[in-house]
This record gives structure tokens, C-alpha cells and sequence, in this order.
């Protein structure tokens, strides 16, 4: 088993799914969801483009117009962890002022690659937003953990995001837990199963199990031995 790079943080899967494994389908308790993975004390969250935009039409918000403060970086958020989201193609573009008004993040680092358009570079720039180019078609993910890691000092990063997202970082051998509320419900042929995509066999090692008075399991697995 090739090791995992020390310089790399640890990096939790956190989600949410049905006894049949969908992350689809069911109604989610996000009181308990989010109230666990503050549990890990996180410096960042690593999100996906879409988890991003589904959380936008799920819950039917609409995106507010920009004002000036959109512009500049917040401060005195210190205590809130980052949100990391590769989005190499700009589809978050004009949707970002509103991750960082939602009061659950620090600021926002984009992961961009060299075919991310330059006009989604300028919009970043004009609005203060850190990012970071790695990779030539998609972000290379271990490298930006990897300066992540050192420019931010962080050293947890939950990963809330879908299946794949979350697939291609077991894929690419960079977690190092996984963490799953099991909800007592079978989405059966709606499932949008969480591991569908998995290319490789990756071996467990059980380190909790708790269950709650809504019926909800709390599973908690080591990694150990990975995809790459």
C-alpha cells in the first residue's frame, strides 16, 4: 500500500444516507448531521460544485443580488472552518457571495486547473477570493491539500459533498476516514448510491458505532488500506 503523504492533512468522508446507501431520496436530520462533524474540529470543508448548487435548489433559495461588501474577504471568522470547492469551469460563478453570507464559513478557496477560463479568474480576483490552479483539466486534489495544508495550517479537512466528489477521493487514496449517519429508510429504485462509482476494493476498520433515539447509526471507519 503506497503511504499517504505526511504533509497531506486528514481528511474525513462525512455524509449522510438511507439503510441502502443513497445520499438521495430521504429527509436528511441536519441538526444531528452537522452537530457530528463539528466533532472533528475541521480547519476546512471540502465541497463540490454541485453539492453547492442541489443545497441552492433543494431548499429553493435564490441567489441574492451582490452589494459592494460581496467584494472584500470577511473578517473576524476565525473560528469557522474554510470551504474548499474545486470548480475548474466557473459554475459557481455569481452563486459564491452567497456561501460566504451563510455564516458557516470562514471565506471560500476555489480549486481551478489550467482550463479554467480566465474570465472566472478575473470574476474570483475582483472579489477577493483565494485560488489555487493545480492540475491541467481537473484540480489535482492531493497537491492543493498538500498547500493547503502549509499555507493555512490545516490539518482536518471534512469532506461533505456527493458521490463524486467523495468516490474520486477514495479513488485517489487521500481519505483517511469515513464518518455516515445511516438513516432508518430505503430509498429502493430512487437510490443515488453514495459508492456507485468506486473503482477499487478499499478495506475498513470499524472505530464507532452509536446509535440514536431517532433510529439514526452513527458509523465511524479508518481507512486502511486505499485505492492507489
Amino acid at each position: 500500500m503506497a503511504k499517504r503523504s505526511s504533509r497531506l492533512p486528514r481528511l474525513i468522508l462525512h455524509n449522510s444516507i438511507s439503510l441502502d446507501g443513497s445520499l438521495t431520496g430521504f429527509e436528511p436530520d441536519l441538526g444531528l448531521h452537522y452537530r457530528l462533524a463539528g466533532r472533528f474540529g475541521a480547519e476546512a470543508h471540502l465541497v463540490g460544485w454541485r453539492t453547492i448548487k442541489t443545497g441552492f435548489e433543494m431548499f429553493g433559495e435564490s441567489v441574492p443580488p451582490e452589494e459592494p461588501s460581496d467584494f472584500r474577504a470577511p473578517r473576524s471568522r476565525k473560528k469557522l472552518p474554510y470551504w474548499i470547492v474545486p470548480d475548474t469551469r466557473g459554475r459557481l460563478k455569481g452563486m459564491l457571495h452567497a456561501c460566504r453570507r451563510s455564516g458557516f464559513c470562514r471565506d471560500v478557496i476555489i480549486l481551478v486547473s489550467d482550463k479554467t477560463p480566465r474570465t472566472y479568474i478575473d470574476h474570483l480576483e475582483r472579489r477577493s477570493y483565494t485560488w489555487l490552479r493545480t492540475g491541467r483539466d481537473h484540480a489535482d486534489l492531493e497537491k492543493a491539500l498538500s498547500i493547503l495544508a502549509r499555507t493555512f495550517e490545516i490539518g482536518t479537512v471534512l469532506a461533505d459533498t456527493g458521490s463524486i466528489l467523495g468516490t474520486r477521493l477514495l479513488d485517489l487514496g487521500l481519505v483517511s476516514e469515513i464518518s455516515l449517519l445511516v438513516h432508518p429508510v430505503l430509498v429502493g429504485k430512487g437510490c443515488y448510491p453514495m459508492f456507485a462509482g468506486l473503482e477499487k476494493k478499499i478495506v475498513l476498520l470499524p472505530r464507532l458505532t452509536k446509535a440514536f433515539r431517532e433510529g439514526i447509526f452513527w458509523l465511524v471507519f479508518g481507512v486502511i488500506r486505499r485505492s492507489r
